[in-house]
């Protein structure tokens, strides 16, 4: 196992790597003279892999712990795969061309895969993260419930004895779960409001109309153009004066049938006729 230290778990976590990796004997006289034993006369690949196998995977470590020192989740490696193959080629190349005269002609890296020691801490942080949001605590405090209801059901000794054993339980810890829920509920309440703020949109924000862009300075982010000014409001009423009695008639709500100053039949006319 590789270590891998996540900084989003804040755990020493450890992965396992499977693959392949080819060479080729580019000069085969430094490679008889420095990979070669000297008292063989055959030797299989199998008899020296051992020095280059551990070289191999000191890359393997070193390029993995780069990952991790700049930042990289665990759960990002396995994507990495292309680039790590890449990565170890260019490495192991250098040395091995110059000291032994051959060169790696490909890196496969099939699977890279967590210890079951590492995928326990992850899915206890996992589920440590899922029952930190309000409404998923809320789901197990009712799935509990409704577990509970159908094991009484099942009671070997009678459901109805069930339900009463339920009974004097909920009545035992029936105060902590309601503490629970209702706790849950006012938290849910909480970011439901705050989401609801975040989504309002600020009273000095204002939509660019040459590219469309959400701003709240003086001038677009995008595109530079200026904030439009704001549209003059109407002040002027609706206005006219009876034709019989002269008294002026507001006509915000319509155009009355008679003047409610005199009582005739209303016909208007501007103010200054």
């Amino acid at each position: 196992p590789l270590n891998y230290f996540d900084n989003f778990y804040n755990a020493e976590l450890f992965l396992r790597a499977h693959g392949t990796y080819s060479i080729k004997i580019t000069d085969p006289i430094m490679f008889y003279a420095n990979a070669i034993p000297k008292n063989k006369t055959q030797v299989d690949i199998n008899e020296i892999n051992e020095q280059y196998l551990n070289e191999f995977l000191t890359a393997l470590q070193s390029s993995i712990s780069q990952m991790s020192a700049d930042g990289q989740r665990i759960s990002y490696v396995p994507s990495k795969s292309m680039e790590l193959s890449k990565y170890m080629a260019d490495v192991l190349d250098d040395s091995w061309k110059e000291l032994r005269g051959m060169e790696i002609v490909a890196v496969a890296v099939a699977s890279i895969s967590y210890t079951d020691d590492s995928m326990k801490l992850i899915n206890m942080r996992n589920q440590g993260a899922m029952l930190g949001d309000p409404s998923v605590r809320e789901g197990y405090v009712q799935g509990s419930v409704a577990r509970g209801m159908e094991e009484a059901g099942k009671n070997a000794a009678g459901a109805t004895t069930g339900f009463m054993g339920m009974g004097m339980a909920t009545n035992a810890g029936g105060g902590f779960l309601n503490q629970a829920s209702q706790a849950n509920n006012q938290q849910i309440q909480q970011q439901q409001s705050q989401q609801a703020q975040a989504a309002q949109p600020s009273a000095d924000s204002w939509t660019c109309p040459k590219c469309g862009t959400e701003n709240t300075g003086k001038f677009c982010s995008n595109c530079g153009e200026a904030k439009p000014a704001p549209a003059p409001t109407a002040t002027a009423k609706l206005e006219m004066k009876c034709a019989e009695c002269g008294e002026t008639v507001d006509l915000a709500n319509g155009i009355p049938k008679f003047c409610p100053h005199c009582g005739k039949p209303f016909k208007g006319v501007p103010l200054d006729a």
